[in-house]
């Protein structure tokens, strides 16, 4: 069997800087194939950028949860308050910073695909089941394998939670490719991943590849992301400075304790929040905590 090499990037989140990173490195390895495993957008500043460089270069990508979101919002698909509150801000500056012809792009993307030179490869956002289902190194061989059984394909390869995964099952493989431009494993660098097909089988490669931050920092404050964007644009520049969630833990720990997800109460939470702890075990605490409120 002749070897080849397939790329999957993917969670590209509109961060330019660590985009033109991964390609340089492309450059350098030359697959013979490039899959994006979707996201191109939202969570950052440069999402039309991003959707344009994709574009052109003709990468074929499947359709990740935050291109529905930014196209729920050009559509005024989501409820009234999220025009409003504060913390939509950032998604209703995202969805704005899109032209017409993104929109047009990211909603003409399909939920999954499969390699053009390698139909056993089967490529979605979050799961086969849907692209804002998570798989992560937390996600049970039982559960890895009924994903498997759900498509035809041996090979499943997945984005969504921002953490890489490789997992070998009689089934078949399961891959998480990382993240681009916003990885949650403590490693700020720009993430993706090589698939190698060998003689053997398949040999895979997580590529971490070194970017100057202070590139996609300086894009937040003078696009206008950070000072418009809100509490939500807040977080997610701590989430490029600490490879490591903070939005959603930060919106459940207000939900919890019935908070508005403002400015304001963010010093509390950062009192009562480790990043180093599971978000699992996070979510627990924070039930318990419901449930002695309660």
């Amino acid at each position: 069997m002749k070897r080849f090499t397939i790329a999957v990037l993917a969670d590209i989140h509109g961060n330019v800087p660590a985009l033109e990173v991964v390609l340089e490195d492309l450059e350098r390895v030359a697959p013979d194939e490039i899959l994006v495993g979707g996201d191109l957008v939202g969570r950052g500043p440069e999402g039309s950028r991003v959707v344009r460089r994709i574009a052109d270069l003709g990468w074929p990508s499947v359709r990740g949860n935050h291109e529905d979101y930014l196209l729920d919002f050009r559509r005024q698909q989501v409820p009234g308050e999220w025009f409003e509150a504060d913390e939509w801000a950032a998604s209703r500056w995202m969805a704005e910073e899109l032209s017409a012809d993104d929109a047009v792009y990211i909603a003409s993307l399909p939920a999954s695909m499969t390699s053009r030179l390698a139909t056993e490869v089967r490529l979605v956002h979050g799961s086969p089941r849907s692209n804002n289902e998570g798989i992560g190194p937390w996600t049970a061989d039982h559960e890895l394998e009924a994903h498997l059984r759900r498509i035809e394909e041996s090979v499943l390869v997945c984005a969504h939670t921002h953490r890489p995964l490789v997992r070998r099952l009689d089934q078949g493989l399961v891959v998480n490719v990382g993240s681009v431009g916003l990885p949650f494993n403590r490693d700020r660098r720009a993430q993706y991943t090589l698939f190698h097909r060998t003689r053997s089988g398949w040999e895979v490669e997580l590529r971490r590849v070194e970017y100057d931050l202070s590139r996609i920092f300086e894009i937040y404050e003078t696009s206008g992301f950070l000072a418009q964007g809100g509490i939500t644009a807040q977080l997610l520049r701590m989430e490029l400075e600490q490879a490591m969630p903070f939005l959603v833990p930060f919106m459940r720990w207000t939900g919890v304790h019935d908070l508005d997800p403002s400015p304001e109460n963010l010093e509390a939470f950062l009192r009562i929040y480790d990043p180093s702890e599971s978000l699992g075990a996070f979510f627990r605490r924070l039930e318990g905590a419901k449930k002695i409120k309660s």
